[in-house]
């Protein structure tokens, strides 16, 4: 069965996100994760308290090993953290990752306002890893920060920045309208072949932690198993809704989702 899907990311200490929330999430849809470790944090649900790099080297070592012998029917990148990680993970995905799907979630920033990517890796990530994206998942700080925007306000300026992003290579971009002041969360998925605009009411909760990263990994777990990409955007939407709904409360500050909700592989 395929659903094999390599992960690129940081750990998170916490487990509500990063490497952790990954597997768990790439797990409770079926499928399986493999992991290379970018960086170290020391984290919880009130804050990011340190960080500790991991040599770009051996983060490039973790995925060709992984890529030689288990394979990737996906690839996700998280938290990326430095230019030489970047480098060095590009530099695999070109040498085994070609034809896989890959998904980027470009983070940046923490939800409790950790910087956690340095500030001259923005171009590298720009220049080497977008432009091999399947598609690429930015919430509106970092759309922002990708296209260079002062503010994105509603959709109309979703559309645009869509289409910006797209302008730097990845076949896709979804923007993600969590940040918006409104009851309703809009998500923007821009391709060559037009918009779509899914919807749903803002669940007031203060459990989010880690949710662009579960959805990066929900997605990429549903193109490793075959779903079109509008589909598998779809479906890790929905999972990710449940995952919200449930969250299991643990914690003082922006507590985790339940990772634990499971779906059918192909439901």
């Amino acid at each position: 069965m395929r659903g094999r899907v390599l992960i690129v990311a940081g750990s998170d200490s916490g487990g509500g996100a990063g490497i952790q929330g990954d597997i768990k999430t790439v797990t409770a849809l079926g499928g399986y994760a493999a992991t290379a470790v970018t960086a170290l944090t020391a984290q919880n649900t009130l804050s990011v308290f340190r960080v500790v790099p991991v040599n770009p080297e051996f983060v490039a070592e973790q995925m060709r090993v992984v890529l030689e012998d288990i394979g990737a029917d996906a690839i996700k990148t998280g938290m990326l953290h430095t230019a030489e990680v970047i480098e060095a993970v590009a530099d695999v995905f070109d040498e085994r990752g070609i034809g896989i799907p890959l998904v980027v979630d470009p983070v940046m920033v923490s939800k409790s306002g950790a910087l956690l990517l340095d500030s001259d890796a923005l171009l590298a990530l720009k220049r080497r890893v977008l432009v091999r994206a399947e598609i690429v998942t930015p919430n509106l700080p970092e759309a922002m920060a990708l296209t260079g925007m002062s503010e994105i306000r509603d959709l109309a300026d979703m559309r645009h920045a869509g289409e910006l992003i797209r302008s730097l290579g990845p076949r896709t971009v979804l923007i993600k309208g969590g940040h918006l002041e409104s009851d309703t969360v809009f998500d923007l998925l821009s391709t060559d072949d037009g918009e779509v605009v899914f919807q749903s009411a803002r669940i007031h909760t203060p459990h989010t932690h880690g949710t662009g990263c579960a959805l990066a990994s929900a997605i990429a777990t549903s193109l490793a198993q075959g779903y079109p990409l509008q589909g598998a955007v779809t479906r890790a939407r929905a999972w990710l809704e449940q995952a919200i709904l449930t969250a299991p409360g643990h914690g003082h500050g922006n507590g985790p989702l339940n990772h634990g909700h499971t779906v059918q592989p192909f439901p």
